[in-house]
């Protein structure tokens, strides 16, 4: 879970490089909408305050295919940047759902992880290949793979990182048995990179892996 304030990660950093120019800053608005809705449940203390602002979150993103945006920067980003190019407001809120379950469910047990995994990553990869121009069905399960890896970074207890981390291996591994389509690869570099960490290695052998893939989608 990136914290918003902080520099762009260096895997971000190679999907916009790979990515092409003029889908650079709609993705770049995609991932920051995605950095503010972890800086909510990172910093939440009270779960009921952390709905709350989830919730506002999500009726705003709604609002947004409706009437104009409200004096926030980032939703006023979202409706220039996202909505003409199709992805639209109510679309968008799916990602507060998955945010909300790390907030309202407690304990925090398997099918919320997976609800999370989904609603976060599958919902953010499905929307960053609209964007591309490319929508195949495997950008979701790559999605769900990357919000599992990233959410076994930051959970503290054991048991469910350990889950987590078998999730991200199990679907990052479905993700690439199939070739990518080259319009689709810059937001399947993040999966790749996922699943190169979970793996191990050499820094030479992820680059050249990175390599292979960004020609091949394999």
């Amino acid at each position: 879970m990136t914290d918003p304030s902080a520099a762009p990660p260096p895997d971000r950093e190679l999907m916009l490089a790979a990515a092409p120019q003029a889908a650079r800053d709609a993705l770049r608005t995609l991932f920051k909408l995605d950095d503010r809705l972890a800086g909510i449940v990172r910093t939440t203390r009270e779960p009921m305050v952390g709905q709350m602002r989830l919730v506002w979150w999500h009726d705003a993103l709604e609002r947004l295919d409706t009437t104009p945006p409200p004096a926030e920067p980032l939703l006023q980003d979202v409706a220039r940047l996202l909505l003409p190019l199709g992805v639209g407001g109510a679309a968008l809120a799916a990602m507060t759902d998955g945010w909300e379950e790390l907030v309202v469910t407690d304990p925090l047990n398997g099918e919320a992880l997976a609800r999370h995994a989904d609603s976060r990553g599958g919902t953010l990869f499905t929307l960053a290949g609209r964007l591309l121009g490319a929508e195949p069905a495997v950008l979701r399960i790559a999605g769900q793979g990357w919000a599992y890896a990233d959410l076994a970074r930051h959970l503290t207890a054991a048991a469910l990182a350990d889950r987590a981390s078998a999730e991200a291996r199990a679907a990052l591994s479905q993700a690439f048995t199939a070739t990518w389509p080259a319009p689709a690869r810059a937001v399947g570099l993040l999966a790749l990179l996922a699943r190169l960490d979970l793996e191990g290695g050499t820094p030479l052998a992820k680059a050249w892996r990175v390599a292979r893939f960004r020609f091949t989608g394999r």
